[in-house]
C-alpha cells in the first residue's frame, strides 16, 4: 500500500493540529522531517524542517510500529501548534514526498478493516461516535466500537459450526452405523442461536431511533398553545405564535437533547375543518408527520373531548393554556412543562431499553437471514438423517449471513458508502 497522510483534527486555529501518517514510509518520513530516528516506544519532542533546513515547527512526534496502530501499519503522528498555516505548510511538504498521498475519506479506518484491526461493525460503530451529540448515543456506539457486536456474532458461528460439523460427520459417515443420533444437539444450537437472533433483530429499531433521534409531535386544535410550548422547548422563537387562528402552516422542527436522548419536537398545524387550501395542505401534512412520530404530544381544550387522531398506547393527552384556565400545561408561564418532560423521558427511555447490540438495517437483515436459514434447517431436521445434507447447507447459509454482517465476506458493495461518510482524516 502506499503511505497516506492526513490532517487528523478539524480544520481552523486550535491549540494543537496532528497529522497522521501511516503506511511503510511513515517512519522514513519523521525522519526526514527530524533528522533523527523514530521510536516507537516513546514520544519526543523535536523540530519538524523542510527540505531547505527552514523550521516549520516545533512537534510532538508519535510513532506505532506495525502492528500496534489503528490502521495495523507503520503510523507516525505529528503533534503541531494548532495554527492554520503550520498545518498546511506540514501537509505540503509531506505531498512533495516520494510515495506520499493525501488520505481520501476514512481511509485510514478502511486500512484498519482491511488489516483486520476492526471488524465492519466497529467501523460502523465508530463512524456513530464521532456523529454523537447525547449521551445515549455515545453509549450505544461505544458498545458496538468496541466490538461487542462482532463477539456475540463470534459466538453464534462457532454454535452454528459445531452444528454443521455434527451433521458433516453424519453425512460422512452415512454408510456406516453411527452410535449416536446428533438431532438432539443440533438442535439445541440452531434453536439457541436462533432465539438471540430475532430478539437482536427485534431492537434494531429502537437502535435506530437513537441514532437518528425520536420525533414527538405537538398537536392540536389552533391556539391552544403549540408553538409557545415549541418555544419553550428550544428556548428561543423557533415558531411564530399570534392570537390568529392557523398562524403555523408548516412543520418546524427543534432538536435537542432531553436527558442524554436525542429528541426532535414537531410543532404542526392545528387541526381543525377549514376552507383555506394552504391551511389545508399544513393540516394534512401534520396528521401524516403525527402518524409516523415516535409519541404525541396532544393539546387540548377538555381532556375528554373528540380529538383528531388516534391515541396511541403512549400518547399523552393534557389540557393547554393551563395560564387561562389554570389546570394542564402552559408553554407562555412554565406550568407543567418539567411534567411534561419528566413523561416523555420516561416513554423515550422504555422504548430505548429495547436496542441491542446490532443498530443498523443492514443488522437486521443479516440476522434475519440467518434466523430464516436456521429456521429451514430445523425443517430438513424434521424428515431425519436423509436431509442432514439440505440442514447442513441451510447451517452455511446462516453462518455466511453473521460474517457478512461483520465484514468477513460478501461486504463490497457497502463499505463505499459506509467510508465516504468519514472525515478526511480518520
Amino acid at each position: 500500500m502506499n503511505t497516506i497522510f492526513a490532517l487528523a483534527t478539524a480544520r481552523g486555529k486550535a491549540g494543537v493540529s496532528i497529522i497522521r501518517v501511516s503506511g511503510p514510509k511513515a517512519f522514513e518520513t519523521a525522519k526526514v522531517l527530524t533528522g533523527r530516528d523514530i521510536s516507537a516506544r516513546k514520544p519526543m519532542l523535536s523540530d519538524l524542517r523542510g527540505f531547505d533546513g527552514g523550521l516549520i515547527d516545533r512537534a510532538l512526534v508519535l510513532g506505532f510500529a506495525e502492528g500496534a496502530s489503528f490502521t495495523g501499519e507503520q503510523v507516525i503522528e505529528f503533534q503541531v501548534h494548532g495554527s492554520p498555516a503550520i498545518a498546511s505548510a506540514l501537509l505540503k511538504i509531506l505531498g512533495d514526498m516520494d510515495g506520499l498521498r493525501l488520505a481520501e475519506p476514512g481511509e485510514f479506518t478502511r486500512r484498519a478493516l482491511q488489516n483486520g484491526c476492526l471488524d465492519l461493525a466497529q467501523v460502523e460503530g465508530l463512524a456513530d461516535l464521532i456523529d454523537a451529540e447525547t449521551e445515549a448515543q455515545r453509549r450505544q456506539a461505544v458498545r458496538v466500537f468496541s466490538g461487542a457486536l462482532g463477539e456475540k456474532a463470534e459466538s453464534w458461528r462457532k454454535d452454528l459450526i459445531r452444528a454443521a460439523a455434527l451433521l458433516e460427520a453424519t453425512i460422512d459417515f452415512a454408510d456406516e452405523d453411527v452410535p449416536v443420533d446428533v438431532s438432539p444437539e443440533v438442535r439445541t444450537l440452531t434453536s439457541g442461536v436462533r432465539v438471540e437472533l430475532d430478539k437482536m433483530a427485534d431492537g434494531v429499531g429502537a437502535a435506530e431511533r437513537i441514532r437518528d433521534g425520536f420525533e414527538i409531535a405537538i398537536v392540536g386544535p389552533p391556539n391552544i398553545g403549540k408553538s409557545t410550548l415549541l418555544n419553550t422547548l428550544a428556548g428561543r422563537d423557533a415558531a411564530i405564535t399570534s392570537s390568529v387562528a392557523g398562524t403555523t402552516r408548516d412543520i418546524i422542527e427543534v432538536r435537542m437533547d432531553l436527558r442524554g436522548l436525542p429528541v426532535t419536537f414537531l410543532d404542526t398545524a392545528g387541526l381543525r375543518d377549514t376552507q383555506d387550501e394552504v391551511e389545508a395542505i399544513g393540516i394534512g401534512r401534520a396528521v401524516e408527520r403525527a402518524a409516523m412520530a415516535d409519541l404525541r404530544v396532544f393539546l387540548v381544550d377538555d381532556t375528554n373531548a373528540r380529538l383528531p387522531l388516534a391515541v396511541q398506547a403512549d400518547d399523552i393527552v393534557v389540557q393547554g393554556k393551563a395560564d387561562k384556565t389554570g389546570d394542564g400545561l402552559s408553554g407562555l408561564t412554565g406550568e407543567g412543562v418539567p411534567e411534561l418532560l419528566d413523561r416523555v423521558h420516561i416513554l423515550l427511555e422504555g422504548k430505548a431499553s429495547g436496542a441491542g447490540l446490532a443498530i443498523r438495517e443492514r443488522h437486521r437483515v443479516a440476522l434475519l437471514k440467518a434466523s430464516e436459514a436456521l429456521g429451514a434447517c430445523d425443517e430438513e431436521m424434521q424428515y431425519g438423517m436423509d436431509r442432514a445434507e439440505i440442514a447442513a447447507e441451510e447451517l452455511r447459509t446462516a453462518v455466511r449471513a453473521l460474517e457478512s454482517m461483520i465484514g468477513r465476506v460478501d461486504v463490497e458493495s457497502v463499505l463505499d458508502e459506509i467510508f465516504a461518510s468519514f472525515c478526511l482524516g480518520k
